[in-house]
């Protein structure tokens, strides 16, 4: 069955043709302003790659999976927010630290500072902390539709170990504004109050957003004559439905790199090695492990808030392509400023008048494009520090992402991969393969269905083996949910993680299960609902 990937970066839009896991063709088209119009113009190319037949018309797509940047920009750039109301659902207990306390003040001016404490919430092992304040939730949602409020995040104490109180809470709320869309934290984040609080209002601000770019992706679809089922690409490099990345924006952060992650263990044929993701404007390095990234083990910072939601351990840095290339205090530097989508408008070697990393690839002689003339008279000395710049930023950040000073395989990928040329030290082999620039998008195209448990168990009380096989048997439910195929369900990662000073033998653990999407779509059901 054939299936569409396409992934949007910053400087172009990339879109692969799959018949299954085979690659039939592909298309690089610059990232547009209107960033629907690239991911048309991206599809459109691969279905007329070779001319347009029945075997690449639009009613033989099984599926479109899209990897956005929509969601992130959006909120690194504080635009088209919308306001928030807060239900926390936690007293006696937090009263010192009330929700948003630590945000940057344009991110709480932008989405408001409507905030209801109430008490309720639960212990560590899910025994009650206090009743849930009922009548209390009832009078925040009554303010909230007073005040025009639109999404409500709620969070409760301990949430992730019990949701039935921020379940309630959300009844309520839907009984007295019924126009609130509500984000529960316990669907988003983990262990954490205010991590995970953090998470929920992100969520609750994007909703707005969220139902209006979905429509947009299905709109687009429409218009090109596909009808197949729409997904959205993950941060942990499985897929969502079009109706759950409505409900769940803030999952789609950080899922570029993580889609060139997944292509890269694709493409190499490795399953533990680290990647490197070298587009016009950045280079994402990561960590695969057992095929996919590493998770990071730390909260993650997003435009100045922190979040304990599942984000992917990477470390981006300002070099790519289309990074300037200047002298500043007589040593040559490279980004971290970037033209980014205007690479090919704006570089020397396409008829533009900006140095790039680009330009000093293509006079250094081990890279080709544009027209190499227009860099030829580069002062040698000048093009020699540019490329050992390159390099040395390079080599850094590879030495960060590292857990060991054992040498280990490097996979470029991305239109920029063509930048690095030298070896790196601490690297056994660098491996850049074949379609290594649309990297992101076929790993958007072969990403998998998957579903994730979070939560504190008692050994003492269900032995170690009974808990972990409670987790792993509600992570697979969650996966079935999320249209996997229940016959090819695997367990990708177990953690355990023990909980000092609390009696019972209290851990917490994780568990991810992942597994083949299953497309079977129901005749004529339109572009953007999931027929599996």
């Amino acid at each position: 069955m054939l299936r569409i990937g396409v992934d949007v970066g910053g400087t172009n839009t990339d879109a692969v043709l799959m018949d299954g896991r085979r690659l039939i063709a592909f298309h690089k088209h610059p990232t547009t302003p209107n960033v629907s119009d690239g991911i048309v113009g991206a599809i459109r190319a691969i279905l007329e790659d070779g001319g347009a037949g029945a075997e690449r018309s639009p009613e033989s797509i099984a599926a479109v999976m899209i990897g956005t940047t929509h969601f992130t920009n959006a909120f690194v750039e504080r635009r088209n927010l919308s306001p928030v109301g807060v239900v926390r659902i936690a007293l006696p207990a937090a009263r010192g630290v009330p929700p948003m306390m630590d945000w940057p003040r344009d991110f709480v001016t932008a989405i408001g500072h409507n905030v209801h404490c109430v008490r309720g919430g639960y212990h560590y092992d899910g025994r009650i902390n206090s009743p849930l304040d009922e009548q209390a939730v009832a009078q925040a949602a009554r303010q909230m539709q007073a005040q025009g409020v639109k999404c409500a995040a709620v969070c409760g104490l301990f949430s992730p170990v019990n949701a039935a109180m921020e379940e309630r809470a959300a009844q309520i709320i839907a009984q007295e504004a019924p126009q609130i869309a509500v984000t529960l934290s316990s669907r988003i984040g983990r262990i954490g109050i205010i991590e995970r609080e953090n998470a929920a209002i992100m969520n609750a601000s994007l909703a707005g957003m969220a139902r209006e770019v979905v429509a947009a992706f299905a709109a687009a679809l429409r218009a090109l004559g596909i009808e197949a089922p729409l997904f959205i690409s993950q941060n942990d490099g499985t897929l969502m439905s079009a109706e759950r990345v409505a409900q769940y924006p803030v999952l789609t952060f950080a899922s570029g790199p993580t889609n060139s992650m997944r292509g890269a263990a694709y493409l190499s044929g490795l399953s533990d090695a680290l990647v490197a993701d070298i587009g016009g404007t950045t280079t994402d390095i990561g960590m695969l492990v057992g095929g996919f990234p590493r998770e990071s083990a730390i909260s993650a910072d997003i435009g100045g808030v922190r979040t304990n939601f599942r984000m992917p351990d990477l470390l981006s840095i300002g070099l790519g392509g289309g990074s300037l290339v200047r002298a500043d205090a007589g040593r040559v530097r490279v980004g971290p400023r970037s033209v980014g989508y205007r690479l090919a408008q704006q570089a020397r070697v396409f008829g533009g008048d900006t140095l790039t990393a680009s330009d000093i690839a293509v006079a250094a002689g081990y890279a080709r494009m544009g027209d190499a003339v227009r860099v030829a008279g580069l002062d040698p000395a000048r093009v020699e520090a540019g490329v050992a710049e390159i390099h040395r930023l390079f080599a850094e950040a590879l030495d960060r992402m590292k857990t060991s000073a054992a040498a280990i395989p490097l996979v470029l990928v991305g239109g920029g991969s063509v930048l690095i040329h030298r070896d790196i030290l601490g690297v056994s082999e660098v491996i850049v393969p074949q379609a290594a620039g649309v990297a992101n998008a076929i790993g958007a195209s072969i990403a998998q269905a998957g579903g994730e448990v979070d939560r504190v168990y008692s050994y003492q009380e269900l032995g170690r083996e009974g808990a972990i096989e409670a987790a792993t048997e509600e992570a697979r439910r969650a996966a079935l949910a999320a249209g996997a195929v229940s016959d090819t369900l695997r367990v990708v990662e177990v953690e355990e993680l023990p909980i000092a000073y609390v009696p019972g033998g209290a851990v917490r653990l994780r568990v991810k299960v992942t597994g083949d999407l299953a497309l079977a779509r129901p005749q004529g059901a339109p572009a953007g609902e999931v027929g599996a």
